[in-house]
C-alpha cells in the first residue's frame, strides 16, 4: 500500500483531541506512523510519541501549555475555520495530565524552532528536548518561516526511525 498522510480536524478540548487521536493510531496500527505537530499540536504529539514509541517532528511546540493557557480563559475564534471555542479551566487540567516531564525514546524526536516566535519561548524546548535532535533558526516567527526548506531534512529523519 502506498502512504497516507492524515491531517484529521480535531475536536477542541485536550482529552476529546487525544481520544480522538489515539482512536486513529490504534485504528492504524499495522502502519508506520510518524507524528509531525507545531505548537499544541507539538505537546500533543510528544504525549502521542511516548505513548506508543513512534518517532516525531516537533515545529516551535508548547512545552508547558498549562502554565499560561489561564491566560486565555473564554471565547476565542478558530483562525481557519472561523468556528469558536471556549477555553475552561477542565482544558487547563486536560493538559496537566498530558505533560511528559521526561523523555524515555528522545531520539524519537526532532525540533524545529525560531528565535523570533512571539508566541512561545523557543529556550524551553531546547531544554526540554536537549537530547534529541534540535534545530535552531535565527529569527522567524510562530508559524515557522520558510518551513518548506526544512521538509528534506524532516523526510529524513522520519524516514531513518521506521522500518
Amino acid at each position: 500500500m502506498g502512504s497516507r498522510i492524515a491531517v484529521p480536524q480535531m475536536s477542541f478540548g485536550p482529552s476529546a483531541t487525544i481520544k480522538q487521536l489515539r482512536a486513529i493510531i490504534q485504528a492504524h496500527a499495522d502502519d508506520k506512523i510518524v507524528l509531525i505537530g507545531s505548537s499544541l499540536g507539538g505537546y500533543y504529539a510528544t504525549y502521542l510519541a511516548e505513548t506508543y514509541g513512534l518517532p516525531a517532528v516537533l515545529i516551535n511546540p508548547a512545552i508547558r501549555p498549562f502554565e499560561y493557557w489561564r491566560t486565555h480563559l473564554g471565547e476565542h475564534r478558530n483562525y481557519y475555520s472561523d468556528e469558536i471555542h471556549v477555553v475552561t479551566e477542565p482544558h487547563i487540567v486536560e493538559l496537566k495530565e498530558l505533560e511528559i516531564s521526561q523523555l524515555s525514546i528522545p531520539q524519537n524526536f526532532m525540533v524545529l524552532v525560531q528565535t523570533g516566535d512571539e508566541t512561545l519561548d523557543y529556550r524551553q524546548a531546547i531544554e526540554k528536548f536537549s537530547a534529541s535532535l534540535c534545530i535552531v533558526r535565527d529569527k522567524g516567527n510562530h508559524s515557522y518561516e520558510n518551513f518548506a526548506s526544512e521538509l528534506p531534512d524532516i523526510f529524513d529523519f522520519l524516514l531513518s526511525r521506521i522500518d
